[in-house]
């Protein structure tokens, strides 16, 4: 009877890896199945030029800028009792095999394409950054950690902690996965306890104090499951998602006391212009979730932002706001590279040590070992060595990157084994801003985040260092990589070259931590603000000033929640649309 048992596990296995296969191989057909309502954004109908009746035009309850992390989950449930567009920039995860495993997490970071899920930026500070670029957004490109933020979070950004907790699970019934903990993560769930980072809370998706083991959205086998999957909940007749619909800027009615929107407009992917109108309704949105790059910069192109920048690049002005584009912040990381002389599997975050410093200790291992990987930017499993800030700052031109990109294909295979221990900030004190250099939607805006540059946040970074090293010292872990215990000076000579960014080097980086956080910051994509409560949006996210216009993304929070904030922008997502139904419909809402 086990034997049967057991071979019907084996079957039940075998049976849902060739449905992986199957769906990649013919994606278009599962997902136009799964989703009928997600179409190119070629196939909208509109006028060609702009009315202020919009009579004759197909207009909707909500229109949604950004189907990303926050984005669907808000989409499909405002569509349970009205009419939504949903307008993505990028395509879809779901045939995208580099979104869709996580063996393929680095290769989808290193893909340039103007059609790749993921866009690269560079802040001022030469930190290299990326943006997502598709359908589910940062889901589709991160390292698939899932958290949710705790309770002092909760209340300090004043949300229902009832309605929280309901939302959570929503989320975490349909994509997030308990993970099989891989061996290094082992060895650095039983290191950080050794040090002292304590106790263990086992898996769970709370963030509490000491060691833990937390979700993520990749299954056993390995396969992604994104926020777009959260769209199968969705109303099918009430929703309607245009992949490839690059949105220019909201229209706004200006005839009122204040600027009242009404209309977008967006680009298909043939680049034909369209319009799309919102109903004439007093509590239709415009809802902008375009993450916390994108919708700063697409306030500002809009015509609402500082006087003074809209004006140098000739943008009519809609409304005044200084503080646009401001206090954006990043979480700085930095990590340790740690050689094995065993081979270790890929995994990324599934362990994490929370400090009572404000130092959360992760690691990452096995990203880099084939052949075709070493030729990739790993992103936070970086393996790199030499650097590019041995060209001053002038010189760093794209040429000047994809020359030094080309030379580390020469790179021995042995520099890329072994994995990562990383640690984070957690509540920067340090921030920046944002700024357009352009009026074109699909460049860059210019973003500086200031890394370090309030003394606390290197304080913690030099705590977090000794903690990790402390970390790779432990009996624990060397016996798990079979090397001897390296000196702290060791461990950094190794880490400085293997933490790729365009900042320039100095010679006593092994010698001072503080120098050392400071040369070898690099990112863990937990960037946010910009448009934060009470400077650009009131306590309900309804940007101040105007009406019909709502901001749902992580460019409202002044500070990441959790040891990775994933979970809790998926929660606001469903959060806010359960907020706006039952505000507008009470318990007819029915959710």
């Amino acid at each position: 009877m086990a034997a049967f048992v057991g071979a019907m596990k084996l079957f039940l296995c075998w049976l849902l890896w060739l449905n992986t296969l199957s769906s990649l191989q013919g994606a278009k057909d599962f997902y136009e199945f799964r989703y009928p309502f997600i179409k190119r954004a070629s196939s909208f109908a509109s006028s060609s030029s702009f009315s202020s009746s919009n009579t004759d035009e197909a207009s909707y309850d909500y229109i949604i800028v950004g189907g990303g992390t926050a984005g669907c989950p808000l989409a499909a449930t405002l569509s349970q009792n009205f009419s939504v567009l949903l307008l993505e920039r990028g395509g879809v995860p779901f045939s995208n095999a580099n979104v869709s495993f996580l063996r393929n997490f680095h290769i989808a970071l290193a893909d340039t394409s103007p059609t790749s899920a993921s866009q690269t930026f560079v802040s001022t500070d030469g930190v290299i950054n990326a943006r997502a670029r598709v359908l589910g957004g940062g889901t589709c490109i991160n390292a698939g950690f899932y958290t949710r933020a705790n309770s002092d979070f909760i209340r300090r950004v004043g949300w229902d902690a009832r309605l929280v907790n309901e939302s959570y699970p929503w989320i975490e019934k349909q994509i997030v996965h308990q993970p099989k903990l891989a061996g290094w993560q082992d060895a650095v769930k039983d290191s950080l306890l050794d040090v002292g980072v304590s106790p263990y809370n086992g898996f769970t998706y709370d963030h509490i104090y000491g060691t833990k083991v937390g979700g993520t959205i990749f299954d056993r086998f390995g396969r992604r499951h994104t926020a777009a999957e959260l769209l199968a909940s969705a109303k099918p007749k009430m929703l309607n998602v245009l992949v490839y619909a690059s949105v220019q800027k909201v229209l706004f009615d200006k005839t009122g006391k204040r600027p009242r929107a009404m209309a977008v407009i967006f680009k298909d992917e043939n680049g034909n212009q369209h319009q799309a109108f919102l109903t004439n309704n007093r509590r239709s949105e415009v809802i902008l979730s375009c993450g916390a790059i994108g919708t700063p910069q697409m306030l500002m192109l809009s015509g609402i932002g500082p006087k003074a920048e809209l004006k140098k690049l000739n943008i009519s002005m809609v409304l005044h706001n200084e503080f646009v584009g401001k206090g954006m912040a990043d979480n700085p990381m930095n990590s340790v590279f740690v050689p094995t002389k065993r081979p270790v599997e890929q995994s990324l975050i599934q362990t994490v040590g929370i400090t009572r410093m404000g130092v959360y200790i992760e690691a990452s291992s096995g990203f880099g070992q084939s052949k075709d990987s070493i030729h990739c930017h790993h992103g936070i499993s970086s393996a790199e060595i030499g650097q590019l800030s041995t060209i001053p700052p002038k010189q760093r031109t794209p040429e000047a990157i994809q020359a030094f990109l080309k030379r580390k294909q020469d790179l021995p295979h042995e520099a890329f084994k072994g994995g990562f221990i990383l640690e984070k900030i957690a509540r920067p004190l340090s921030t920046g801003h944002l700024n357009l250099v352009n009026t074109n939607i699909d460049d860059n805006p210019s973003v500086t985040f200031n890394y370090f540059g309030h003394p606390r946040d290197l304080q913690r970074c030099v705590h977090g260092i000794r903690t990790v090293a402390k970390v790779i010292q432990s009996d624990r872990f060397t016996n798990f990589t079979k090397c001897d215990k390296p000196t702290l000076e060791k461990l950094l000579n190794m880490s400085v070259p293997a933490n790729i960014n365009l900042i320039p080097k100095h010679t006593n980086d092994t010698k001072s931590l503080e120098q050392f956080c400071k040369d070898t910051v690099i990112t863990i994509w937990h960037y946010h603000g910009g448009c934060l409560v009470g400077k650009v949006v009131n306590p309900d996210h309804k940007v101040l000033g105007t009406t019909r216009l709502r901001i749902v993304d992580g460019s409202t929070f002044s500070e990441s929640p959790g040891t990775n904030p994933q979970g809790t922008v998926l929660m606001m997502g469903r959060y806010m649309g359960v907020k706006i139904l039952r505000r507008r419909l009470g318990n007819a809402a029915g959710v």
